[in-house]
């Protein structure tokens, strides 16, 4: 199963993710400085994270799961600074 998912942050910022395993485990590869400057140390000590499946298909093409991360970045606009920690494809604001 292939899924594109939403991971939420406790300051409410978001990032989007393709996982072509459906690994309860996995929950993405956001830039680690980005996300790391935006808590203090006390903030890291407690951290809950949210995960939600956001879309899956089985069986479809790399590509289609591709455009599939690309439309839910752009829907929620996760690339967006002030939104997501999603760094691709860049944000037009």
């Amino acid at each position: 199963m292939k899924v594109i998912y939403k991971i939420t942050y406790p300051n409410g910022k978001i990032y989007i993710g393709q996982d072509r395993t459906d690994d309860i485990r996995y929950f993405g590869s956001p830039n680690r400085d980005l996300v790391e400057k935006d808590f203090t140390r006390d903030e890291k000590d407690d951290f809950t994270i949210r995960k939600e499946i956001l879309w899956k298909s089985e069986p479809v093409s790399i590509e289609e799961v591709y455009q599939q991360e690309i439309y839910f970045i752009n829907k929620f606009r996760s690339n967006n600074p002030n939104i997501g920690y999603n760094m691709w494809p860049k944000c037009k604001e």
